[in-house]
């Protein structure tokens, strides 16, 4: 919600008849330049005395150079009353077009902050509209730069029916163009659901905040005092709420990983990921994994440094790496091509499921099978997280979430088990009953309903309380437990596993497995869409 004070451009000027065609190109070169520069010099100084670069320079450094092709940079409101008949700047508040990403196409908007506090009015709605409906057309990323004040409040009801339009057209888009979201101001109220929609959200500390309600509204009602950024700030939306997927120091780090993730994404549906050639090669055998993950199953480890050698060159892309951290969900290459790989983190909670991981995972598994992206899943899972507080908070229907993702993928889907896979989490994250094509194990592996001690406490409870030295006898159990039904072998033998693996061969078996699965196809029941757990 902003002033209208802060636009100061005047009506375009009434050239003479006798004006020949070079007066008239001259007449545009200006309006173009009045257009590019802003309202003012001053308005410029204050948008970068709060740390934050103009629309303009925003895109910039988002697209590739000189690739940007302005749309509707001319239009401007036709709003009356509260002194907006006075100011009517052009582009009304949002600069969009398009231009390359590494010498591919992406749409773009960027509010301008400078304009309207860069409020959404009917015309600057109407053309952020109008970019979207081109980015789906074209089958095309789109790229929203947000930093506006929200509905334009001198135009009433108009306003908030630009919001809705913008909505509709998130939904339309989704599975079929990537949509990326970069938080570089403020988002309250209803235009937060924007992002929302969206595959994946960016924001840079201090400057970018997210809250359907204000600070003031919520001391109001609660009574609670806290600042914007203590309510809606980066690194609250990236490690608390999980609303953000990446959050950075500055503007310059933040859209030189948007331009990054691009590189990983498909143009839409229809396409696969792009392929680079790689110098790391593909039958690298990886000694190291034999050191880096212990055989003691309740000794932790570091599951990214697995995926570091695992992945073209050591690089990947982590999602969501501030939440949830008992799974780490991150795009990879292998051999040049794209992968997304969901694994269980050891270092946190010993790796469990439990509702904001199983949230998190789903929401990357759907995000890969939409955009034509291998899924490799790396488990090291004791089970779901016990306790009250998951059971109330709904951990079965979450839980269900990541279930019915991976159900539903169609795309290559590889897992791998490392050490532990008990219970219904070892059926969740994968398994080959649920459809994974194909499943490898480590000979360090022990899959089974649960812990060896566990399960010996329940089988053989009367032997273990009638025995003369229970914890002796205990021991004995567990021991015999495990000889039977938990030694590596055991899974390959009922054919629940395809190979037990080298460990230092994962990444050769990996490679020739997506490079056997490239071509695979399969089809899902005719229907209007799902109906996935809530």
């Amino acid at each position: 919600m902003t002033d209208v004070s802060q636009s100061t451009a005047q009506d375009q000027p009434v050239a003479p008849e006798d004006q020949d065609a070079r007066g008239r190109v001259e007449e545009l070169r200006a309006l173009r330049e009045e257009a590019c520069a802003g309202p003012s010099a001053r308005a410029t100084e204050a948008q970068h005395a709060k740390g934050k670069l103009t629309a303009r320079e925003r895109i910039d450094l988002l697209l590739d150079e000189d690739s940007f092709r302005e749309v509707e940079q001319l239009r401007r409101h036709r709003a009356t009353g509260f002194g907006l008949e006075a100011k009517r700047p052009h582009t009304d508040g949002v600069v969009t077009g398009w231009g390359t990403v590494h010498g591919r196409t992406v749409f773009v908007y960027a509010h301008d902050f400078r304009i309207f506090g860069g409020a959404l009015g009917e015309a600057h709605a109407t053309k952020i509209h109008k970019i979207m409906d081109m980015a789906i057309a074209a089958g095309a990323p789109l790229v929203s730069l947000n930093d506006g004040a929200g509905a334009r409040i001198q135009e009433g009801v108009s306003a908030l029916a630009g919001y809705g339009g913008i909505f509709q057209r998130n939904t339309r888009a989704s599975g079929v163009i990537p949509q990326i979201s970069v938080m570089l101001g403020p988002c309250a109220g209803g235009a937060a659901y924007s992002p929302a929609l969206t595959d994946f959200v960016f924001m840079v500390r201090e400057t970018s905040q997210m809250f359907i309600t204000g600070p003031d509204v919520v001391q109001a009602v609660t009574g609670a005092q806290v600042s914007q950024n203590g309510l809606g700030g980066a690194d609250v939306h990236a490690a608390t709420s999980g609303v953000s997927h990446f959050v950075y120091d500055d503007e310059e780090g933040c859209l030189e990983d948007v331009r990054y993730l691009l590189s990983l994404l498909p143009q839409n549906n229809r396409e696969n990921p792009p392929v680079v050639e790689t110098q790391d090669p593909s039958d690298r055998r990886v000694e190291s994994l034999l050191d880096l993950v212990p055989v003691d199953g309740n000794r932790p480890y570091d599951m990214r440094a697995v995926i570091e050698e695992l992945v073209d060159d050591g690089e990947m892309l982590e999602v969501h790496e501030r939440w949830a951290t008992n799974i780490v969900c991150t795009l990879a290459r292998m051999d040049g091509q794209v992968v997304g790989l969901v694994a269980n983190q050891p270092q946190s909670l010993a790796g469990v499921l439990d509702i904001e991981a199983s949230e998190k995972a789903a929401r990357f598994v759907q995000m890969c099978d939409a955009f034509n992206i291998p899924i490799l899943t790396l488990l090291d899972v004791p089970g779901f997280l016990p306790g009250v507080d998951q059971e109330h908070g709904g951990i079965i229907r979450h839980g269900a979430k990541l279930l019915y993702a991976y159900c539903n993928a169609t795309v290559p889907r590889i897992s791998v088990i490392l050490r532990k896979a008990y219970g219904g989490a070892y059926i969740v994250m994968d398994s080959q009953s649920i459809g994974a094509d194909l499943t490898y194990a480590w000979p360090t592996n022990e899959i089974a309903v649960m812990g060896a001690e566990g399960a010996a406490n329940v089988i053989f409870r009367r032997q273990i309380a009638s025995a003369e030295d229970p914890e002796a006898m205990r021991a004995r159990m567990v021991k015999e437990y495990k000889a039977e039904l938990m030694h590596p072998y055991y899974a390959a033998e009922r054919g629940l596993v395809d190979d037990v693996i080298d460990p230092a061969d994962t990444r050769r078996v990996l490679i020739d497995s997506l490079a056997m699965l490239r071509g695979k196809h399969a089809d899902l029941p005719s229907r209007k869409h799902g109906n996935p757990p809530q």
